[in-house]
């Protein structure tokens, strides 16, 4: 395949998942999709899958069906139809029969408690891990929109995303982006998803005017009010302040969650040290109950 055929395909992927997130709320159809990259259904349906391994819907469902198991848990001023609509299901019945599709419980019993059960099965954590992250404070601010050239990646394997890293850096320096912030957008959260099938976004920051070229592609971080985490650890120690976060911390903040992906800024990449070890700012966009 031509480099630039493999530059169309992997941009047409990443504008449609990047808006696929933006308006999970709504009833996405394949028409707009299509009509987004000036390509025919046809053609849209037949890349997406090649170049994404599964079916459009099915990805569309897996997102909606994320998106509201994590909703349940920090939101809880929130009503169940409410929280269900806010993720694209205008149909009440249809979003409980997939939701115990995907999660063996009903929304109800979930936020209730049985995806505490769930958690400690997918992520073995001990009943007491939250006692490491308690005395974090974040702080509450407002942040700017930012835009970014990224990798999308699928998994959160530590090889894989340290090849990632290391190959969007050696774009940087092609480029002569010297001085980048390095960010990484937690799609899916570990805690309710396999790391496996978890999606992830490498990105640097970039000026508004920059054009991506090769397979690197563009997007902009939306301005949230965001709750802020401070923390230092080693990998697979952000799975678990996301636990933290979205268990203990969110549900008795007086504040809930977006359906905007966290992310984090790193000041000491771990994906790039020999010690595995981390220095960030973990960022959770919230809105004021």
């Amino acid at each position: 395949m031509k480099k630039d055929t493999k530059h169309i395909r992997a941009n047409i992927v990443n504008k449609s998942l990047s808006y696929i997130y933006k308006y999970i709320d709504t009833n996405i159809t394949l028409d707009e999709l299509a009509k987004l990259n000036s390509v025919s259904k046809y053609h849209f349906l037949r890349i997406f899958k090649e170049e994404v391994g599964e079916n459009l819907f099915q990805r569309i469902t897996a997102i909606r069906l994320q998106k509201a198991a994590n909703l349940l848990i920090t939101n809880s001023h929130s009503t169940i139809s409410e929280i269900s609509q806010s993720c694209g299901y205008s149909s009440h019945t249809s979003f409980i029969k997939a939701f115990k599709k995907r999660f063996i419980y009903t929304p109800s019993k979930w936020r209730k408690g049985a995806y505490k059960n769930f958690s400690q099965d997918t992520l073995n954590l001990k009943e007491d891990f939250y006692l490491t992250f308690k005395d974090i404070i974040p702080s509450i601010k407002v942040v700017p929109s930012r835009t970014c050239v990224y990798i999308r990646l699928k998994g959160y394997g530590m090889l894989e995303l340290s090849q990632t890293w290391e190959r969007l850096l050696a774009f940087a320096y092609e480029n002569n982006i010297l001085e980048n912030t390095q960010i990484g957008m937690y799609h899916d959260n570990p805690i309710i998803t396999e790391y496996k099938d978890c999606n992830y976004i490498a990105a640097i920051e970039v000026d508004d005017d920059f054009k991506p070229t090769n397979l690197i592609s563009k997007l902009e971080i939306e301005e949230s009010l965001c709750a802020i985490f401070h923390y230092e650890g080693v990998y697979g120690d952000i799975a678990k302040l996301m636990a933290y976060i979205y268990h203990y911390w969110m549900p008795n903040s007086g504040y809930e969650a977006k359906t905007l992906p966290a992310f984090a800024i790193y000041h000491q990449n771990h994906y790039l040290e020999e010690n595995d070890t981390f220095n960030l700012d973990f960022y959770v966009p919230i809105r004021v109950v």
